[in-house]
């Protein structure tokens, strides 16, 4: 590697570094949100569109309560530890579609999606606090934005700089749809497993702090466990760790997720 290139990418991990609130990990993040939510809100519009709505008053109450919830405790943390300005741009929605797949997600920007075929195993309230506060991690931990920002270095080294300023709009949006997984199945985000244990971390923090019990995270992941019966795992939990992994993880994190718990009313 050349002296100008050294410094380039030296130049450039300090620019794009970021930090991810909860956990204070390191992260690339080139793709500016400004940049990033515009995309994903046509995204999300075009899912919703082509997609049938529930019709079931309950359940949709319960998908919107929980999500406000959760909302209402991520914005709490970011004021309380003075970051709020992170949460410019996000524009919080939540829907429940029709379909028997077992999946969830939350594009970037705040936008969220359940499946009603994952509500079985969600089981109550608090199952779905589980995947809510899971999935707006992703969003806030900015997962979707780092993919994307790893694929540009990857696939077009500094090149990518420009992509990232805007010059080519349409390879911008088509690394976005690759970075969201968007392409083969709408709505599906790919995430490392690394983002997706990072996700459960904030996870537990965010449904806690909402008042929802953190330890029916174990229960709920090992129903999801229970699922895949040894074959091949739901697509919910395709990029996820190991079952084994999970549980073990999510339970040495609870006492640190208990001490945001507060029962609510």
């Amino acid at each position: 590697m050349n002296k100008t290139l050294s410094i380039i990418l030296l130049t450039l991990f300090f620019i794009a570094c970021n930090t991810v609130p909860m956990t204070g990990r390191k992260q690339l993040k080139i793709v500016p949100n400004a940049q990033m939510f515009p995309m994903s809100f046509e995204q999300y519009k075009q899912v919703l569109a082509e997609s049938k709505l529930s019709s079931d008053q309950e359940q949709v109450a319960m998908i919107k309560r929980v999500g406000e919830r959760i909302k209402i405790a991520a914005e709490k943390y970011y004021a309380d530890h003075k970051i709020y300005s992170k949460l410019n741009g996000y524009e919080w929605e939540f829907n429940l579609i029709e379909s028997e797949q077992v999946n969830a997600w939350c594009m970037p920007g705040g936008k969220v999606a359940f499946y009603t075929g994952i509500l079985p195993i969600c089981e109550s309230e608090t199952g779905i606090a589980v995947v809510m506060g899971h999935e707006i991690a992703h969003a806030l931990a900015n997962h979707g934005s780092e993919r994307m920002s790893q694929g540009m270095i990857a696939e077009l080294g500094i090149s990518g700089l420009s992509v990232a300023m805007g010059e080519n709009p349409t390879l911008t949006k088509e690394l976005f749809l690759q970075s969201v997984g968007i392409g083969t199945q709408l709505g599906m985000l790919k995430f490392s497993r690394g983002n997706e244990s990072e996700a459960d971390h904030m996870g537990l923090i965010l449904m806690a702090s909402a008042g929802y019990d953190p330890n029916e995270a174990v229960e709920f992941w090992g129903r999801m466990a229970s699922l895949s019966g040894g074959q091949q795992p739901p697509e919910f939990l395709s990029t996820h760790p190991s079952h084994e992994t999970r549980v073990s993880d999510l339970k040495a994190l609870i006492p640190e997720a208990m001490k945001y718990y507060q029962p609510k009313n």
